[in-house]
């Protein structure tokens, strides 16, 4: 009888932390972007480097300051991107955001990805050290943008 309670507050003590930790991740640190923050970040880089600001008609974000790729879009064009002068994004991998983020699901945007029904291209190289924006888009203009690290400099530790 006597280890009951200190077993007791350590199985509480044990479920408060796991769930302070899940709340941390999953609202914690999350900010939601307004429109005006979000559109003038959806660029495309051009084949000769330079940056153009995509027509964006409807747009929303999140942004968390705790890591450099908890950065996510969705947006809409306001007229078809021209396409043909974007770089192409060769290896893109979306990464998953929160589920209460309810337009951006990394799932269905890499099955979009992988039948050519969307295409990935660089929005921004080197948006923060070793990470790029990506933008996915689908003919219809509408697209989803994530921050992703990229394989620049892999001679390069993660704690530099």
């Amino acid at each position: 009888m006597n280890g009951k309670w200190p077993a007791l507050a350590l199985v509480a003590a044990g479920l408060a932390a796991g769930a302070g930790v899940w709340y941390m991740q999953v609202w914690g640190f999350y900010e939601t972007l307004p429109q005006d923050r979000v559109a003038p970040q959806i660029t495309a880089t051009l084949a000769d480097g330079t940056l153009r600001v995509l027509p964006v008609a409807s747009a929303e974000g999140i942004d968390a300051n705790s890591s450099p790729v908890r950065w996510r879009a969705c947006f809409t064009l306001s007229q078809p991107a021209p396409v043909a002068d974007m770089v192409p994004f060769a290896a893109p991998t979306p990464l998953n955001g929160p589920s209460w983020f309810d337009c951006y699901d990394s799932g269905a945007v890499t099955a979009a990805l992988a039948s050519g029904e969307a295409k990935a291209y660089l929005g921004a190289a080197e948006v923060r050290p070793d990470v790029d924006r990506v933008l996915a888009i689908w003919p219809d203009g509408h697209g989803v943008a994530w921050h992703q690290f990229n394989e620049k400099t892999p001679e390069r530790g993660v704690m530099d």
